[in-house]
């Protein structure tokens, strides 16, 4: 695939060591430029803002989508059938057509956004991994597969592979990869959906055998728990991986991601609950009163919004539902919009198809 000049200066802003804010502004502009120019429904919800290339002069200013506008409406400056990948939302009603879809014509972008920062972020590599959650194969929609898959490919040793498939845990395949790793106390890592670890630990929990893990290992979740394992709340799940595995908390990492994302956040582990989420120079976060869309000072409770410029072929801005307190160090999760807060995500969304339809 024929790199364009856009594409690739997006892909040397992502390999730079760090970016101040003026450098994070002049990229955002003109990835804004371009969405306007070429993503046809959110530039009609752009004019009817009255928030275009020429009136915008702050990024924080450039318009957010609220996550579920991409279940509504086509949001993409290519056209889908020239995109490379479409990564799916992971509803478990409705069918895909109820879906939100995120298309990448390049997933050089999207890789090079996960490679950079994963290095930054996670434990030591190359090490061998389990991965519980289901390969790209099987689930070739989910960017959840392609990201784990990444972190295999690129960060894993040999022997490194996945121990789920749509069908469930392979329970024989992690024992074997769990006693292996006990009797050659070579570290490992396993990384995979939140639910994937509370089946595992419950599989454990009836055999009378030792499975903490070799010094240097570390754990990777992410995904919550999303009706598909028991609720556990984030202290004790925290507190009861390091006990089953033997690995500190500090090294029991989360991931932060959303299909609507190309970038990923993460955490210094989970000592303490809820840890502190950071991304990389090529993403900001902030939070925001719903209702009224303007920010919330940094330390206050608000809803989270997102700006990845990784996001160069949908839209820049993505307003959640989620809540969080936004720091100089990063964001904290507090969890999912409720009562006014949610009611204004709602209402974001009504006003956001409503303006972007032809």
């Amino acid at each position: 695939m024929a790199t364009t000049p856009l594409v690739q200066d997006l892909l040397d802003f992502i390999s730079l060591p760090d970016a101040d804010d003026a450098a994070f502004h002049a990229m955002a502009m003109r990835l804004f430029a371009h969405q306007v120019r070429h993503n046809p429904a959110y530039a009609r919800f752009c004019q009817s803002r009255g928030r275009t290339p020429a009136t915008v002069r702050r990024w924080q200013d450039i318009p957010a989508v609220p996550v579920n506008g991409f279940k509504q409406l086509t949001l993409s400056c290519t056209p889908v059938e020239a995109c490379e990948r479409v990564f799916m939302t992971s509803g478990t009603t409705g069918g895909d057509e109820h879906k939100g879809r995120h298309y990448h014509p390049d997933l050089r972008v999207y890789d090079a956004s996960m490679r950079r920062h994963f290095a930054d972020c996670a434990g030591p590599t190359p090490i061998r991994m389990a991965i519980l959650f289901p390969d790209e194969t099987a689930l070739p929609n989910s960017s959840l597969a392609h990201y784990l898959e990444l972190c295999r490919r690129e960060f894993g040793l040999p022997g490194s592979r996945h121990y789920w498939d749509p069908e469930g845990m392979d329970e024989a395949g992690l024992l074997e990869f769990l006693r292996g790793a006990r009797a050659e106390q070579q570290p490992v890592a396993l990384l995979g959906a939140s639910y994937s670890f509370v089946h595992l630990m419950d599989a454990l929990a009836g055999l009378i055998e030792d499975f903490r893990l070799p010094a240097g290992s570390w754990l990777l979740d992410t995904g919550g728990f999303k009706g598909r394992s028991r609720e556990i709340p984030m202290e004790r799940f925290y507190a009861q991986l390091s006990e089953v595995f033997d690995v500190p908390r500090e090294r029991c990492l989360n991931m932060y991601g959303m299909t609507e994302l190309s970038t990923q956040f993460y955490d210094h582990g989970n000592a303490v609950v809820p840890s502190v989420k950071h991304g990389p120079h090529w993403m900001r976060t902030r939070a925001i009163d719903p209702l009224t869309g303007q920010s919330v000072p940094d330390g206050e409770r608000g809803i989270l919004v997102h700006t990845d410029l990784a996001n160069y072929n949908s839209v820049l801005g993505i307003l959640t539902e989620d809540v969080g307190i936004v720091g100089a160090d990063g964001f904290q999760l507090l969890g999912r919009a409720e009562g006014a807060q949610a009611k204004g995500c709602s209402l974001a969304v009504e006003s956001f198809v409503q303006a972007a339809r032809p």
